[in-house]
């Protein structure tokens, strides 16, 4: 597959064009950022890690009947994906209070949310990313009734799925954000699930293993990072 011209670059990925209309590389780098690029830094070894633990969540979520755009691994920092056209809307899932949601609300972090939450939020980061509704998404025409549907039911599948491989691991999933895409009609699961998307926490003392200790400034994220996937059996090289 020959990578091509440069689509797109956001704040920690870049998308390339292959030879195959509907196949793109994405490319996972080392930057990290944290509100909206006010915090940015350049971690070693992190591109390779997201990639190779995002390859492995996709896989997993294939295999229990979620449609994803992943196709292949092709190296340490890139894989193979379809070309989705993606929907500017954000999936936003909690099972545990954190993060914003606790600002918004006045509510105290680590309280269990049963059930969990549910939040769509616009892909805009001039607007800060604000919170809408599916009226919304309808009336403006960032997807239809039954999209937005289908990314509801895909995004609660995921949260069944994923809490229970987590839990495996020792992990508490306290919250995640999914991005979808229309591949030939189809809603289909796109972007990443990586620590950099989504909140675990360690099940026994609740330590952060994901992008807070990066927003927080407790350290060593990446080595976070790869106990995560240490804990999962994620294959990664050595350092």
């Amino acid at each position: 597959m020959e990578c091509r011209t440069e689509l797109y670059a956001g704040k920690a990925k870049s998308v390339f064009t292959t030879d195959d209309p509907d196949k793109l590389v994405l490319r996972f780098r080392n930057d990290t950022s944290a509100f909206d690029g006010k915090k940015v830094a350049q971690l070693d070894r992190k591109g390779m890690v997201n990639n190779r633990f995002n390859a492995f969540i996709m896989e997993k979520l294939e295999a229990t009947g979620i449609p994803t755009h992943h196709e292949a691994l092709l190296s340490d920092n890139e894989s193979l994906v379809k070309n989705l056209d993606m929907l500017p809307v954000e999936c936003v899932v909690r099972n545990i209070a954190a993060g914003s949601l606790c600002k918004r609300l006045g509510v105290d972090e680590g309280i269990d949310l049963k059930p969990p939450t549910f939040e769509f939020f616009l892909k805009n980061d001039d607007l800060g990313d604000p919170m809408i509704n599916e009226y919304h998404i309808e009336s403006f025409g960032w997807g239809k009734r039954d999209e937005v549907e289908a990314m509801k039911v895909l995004t609660f599948k995921v949260n069944d799925v994923l809490t229970a491989l987590f839990k495996t691991a020792g992990l508490l999933l306290v919250d995640y954000k999914l991005e979808f895409g229309r591949y030939h009609g189809a809603i289909v699961l796109g972007d990443e699930f990586t620590p950099d998307g989504c909140r675990l926490w360690d099940i026994e003392t609740r330590e952060k293993l994901d992008k807070d200790r990066f927003r927080q400034g407790l350290g060593g994220v990446v080595e976070a990072y790869e106990e995560v996937a240490a804990r999962l059996g994620v294959n990664l090289p050595s350092a």
